[in-house]
């Protein structure tokens, strides 16, 4: 008898036996597979494109959209990386560093000697009526020029 069942008065419930009661009995490779994903399902998962060690530790660069508290900002995360919450600690955060191939091509702008410009609406993307009270409030969104469809206010 083992020193386990001896102890507890009942076998040992290893992974390999953590099916259900009544179950279809896993030979070979089947038992293998069933128990990595029941002791480990992070494992294998592949983090920022790459798995295992080779990782990388920083990923981005990514815009700064607002400073949450002394040490907390909240980073605009692309759509795959939506699972991840996008307020992040200072320690997780590295200064970027002006790369020439991170640079965007963008369209002359019209600058004023005050340093001012004026926007120009593209076209209207959409439109809703508010009610309040005794108000009907008319909402447009505006698509402007020079900027991107997620800046539209």
């Amino acid at each position: 008898m083992p020193p386990y069942e001896a102890l507890y008065g009942r076998k040992c419930r290893t992974p390999l036996c953590w099916s259900e009661v009544g179950e279809i009995k896993l030979v070979g490779p089947e038992i293998v597979q069933q128990t990595e994903d029941k002791v480990s399902p992070w494992k294998k998962i592949m983090r920022f494109g790459q798995k295992g060690k080779l990782s990388p530790r920083f990923i981005g660069p990514y815009e700064i959209l607002e400073r949450i508290g002394p040490v907390a900002y909240k980073l605009a995360l692309p759509p795959e990386l939506e699972k991840f919450h996008n307020v992040f600690h200072v320690s997780m955060l590295r200064r970027y560093r002006s790369d020439p191939s991170h640079v965007l091509p963008v369209e002359s702008i019209e600058v004023n000697p005050d340093l001012t410009y004026n926007e120009e609406p593209i076209r209207i993307e959409a439109r809703e009526v508010k009610q309040l009270r005794n108000k009907r409030i008319s909402l447009v969104k505006v698509l402007w020029r020079n900027h991107s469809g997620k800046e539209a206010t």
